[in-house]
């Protein structure tokens, strides 16, 4: 589990295997005895198991694997060497639970229509895959490329976010612009509140 509170951007540095398992190595400044092999983190919003890692420089370095289901339905499968790619590691017993439940299982990847500058802020349009616009509501949480934010606006499946100064400069989402493809999860609380009034 996650909350969407980004705690470094690592760049991707190797990319190796074939579209149905490819292995990922990532560089960041997370200390090398911060990760554990077998421990889950969350790579742009996507939930993934480190298989090996190691130290670089005054970082690290550790590598995760992606199945074809994870290519296929988020924007991993176009991940090439040099991006810069959202970083979170999983939720300890204790910790602060500072944004909302993010599980790191990927919905469906949302599109930016319009980023508006606001001066130390940002304002993003974005349209949702048509079968999960119904789970985004005015004043709910998402997370985008792992990041939770609250949603502002909805019109059909376009929806807005604002990004706060701190958000802009802790996240690689200061270079974003439109045409630009997000994981999107949706909040776990409207995904359930949908399935149990489906069963009704």
């Amino acid at each position: 589990m996650f909350t969407g509170l980004v705690s470094e951007v690592g760049q991707l540095v190797s990319v190796k295997g074939r579209d149905g398992l490819r292995r990922l190595r990532v560089a960041c400044k997370y200390p090398a005895r911060a990760l554990a092999v077998g421990a889950s983190i969350a790579l742009d919003g996507i939930c993934l198991t480190v298989v090996a890692k190691g130290k670089k420089g005054k970082g690290s370095w550790f590598e995760v694997e992606t199945g074809a289901e994870t290519l296929a339905r988020t924007t991993a499968g176009r991940w090439a060497v040099g991006k810069k790619l959202n970083l979170e590691r999983a939720v300890r017993l204790g910790d602060e639970l500072g944004g909302h439940i993010v599980t790191g299982h990927i919905d469906g990847v949302a599109r930016i229509l319009a980023c508006e500058d606001l001066g130390d802020m940002a304002r993003l349009t974005l349209v949702a895959p048509a079968g999960l616009a119904r789970f985004i509501a005015v004043k709910g949480a998402v997370a985008l490329d792992g990041i939770s934010l609250t949603v502002n606006e909805v019109a059909g499946a376009e929806f807005t976010v604002f990004i706060i100064p701190h958000t802009l400069a802790a996240t690689h989402w200061n270079a974003l612009k439109p045409g630009d493809e997000v994981n999107l999860e949706v909040d776990l609380v409207a995904r359930y509140l949908a399935r149990l009034a489906e069963a009704r």
